[in-house]
Order: C-alpha cells, then sequence, then structure tokens
C-alpha cells in the first residue's frame, strides 16, 4: 500500500494513494498508523480523500486505531471522507469533511490536553 506522509510541526497527515482499501490492505495500514504512536509527535490526520471504496473490516480496523490513540492521549482525525464510505464511520469519534477541519480539532485536543494536565 502506497501513502504519502505530510509531516507538519504538530501533526502528520497521512493520504493512502489508493482508490480503494480491503481488509487485506488493512494490516498495513494499521502498521503504518500505528508506528506514529511511537514518534515524538504522535498526532495523525487520516485523510481519504483519494478513497472511493472501503472494506467494512478495513473501516472497523481504523476506528479501532482512532481509539488506540485516544487511550494513549494521542489525537487521530478521519477527513475528507466520500458520502458511498461515510456510514462505515457511523460510529467514529473525529471525522470531517475537510483537512482544515481536522486542523482545528487537533488544535483543540492539545490545548484540552494542556488545560487537563492541571488537573491530574
Amino acid at each position: 500500500m502506497n501513502v504519502k506522509i505530510d509531516t507538519k510541526e504538530r501533526f502528520s497527515v497521512i493520504i493512502p494513494e489508493e482508490s480503494s482499501i480491503t481488509a487485506n490492505m488493512s494490516e498495513i495500514l494499521q502498521e503504518i498508523l500505528y508506528s506514529f504512536l511511537e514518534k515524538t509527535i504522535p498526532h495523525v490526520i487520516l485523510s481519504l480523500t483519494q478513497i472511493k471504496s472501503l472494506d467494512e473490516p478495513a473501516a472497523k480496523m481504523i476506528i479501532s486505531v482512532q481509539n488506540q490513540f485516544y487511550e494513549k492521549n494521542c489525537s487521530f482525525v478521519i477527513c475528507e471522507v466520500a458520502d458511498n464510505i461515510k456510514p462505515l464511520f457511523e460510529e467514529s469519534m473525529n471525522v470531517t469533511p475537510t483537512e482544515s477541519e481536522a486542523w482545528d480539532i487537533l488544535q483543540m485536543e492539545e490545548i484540552e490536553r494542556e488545560l487537563m494536565k492541571d488537573f491530574d
């Protein structure tokens, strides 16, 4: 699976360069995404802008990865999801129409983490 990685100052944008993600491909994508939890800046935006079809097991894997990021106090936002794929992400916490809105969520979550440090 080919992915484009755009590293920003506070997060990385991962863009699969495929037109579909099948269950077979989801394991590779999962490994790529989990590798970001080991980085200095682990926050990720997963842009599905080029994805036209997505298997249900692949969608469930992406949601599971998102949950793992939040359990580790890291941000993970999915953006630019095609209309035919959106129903697969109904249970997902953070799905935005645009990458810009995903940036906004990451920034809000960063502020929230900073504020919550004071309560620990």
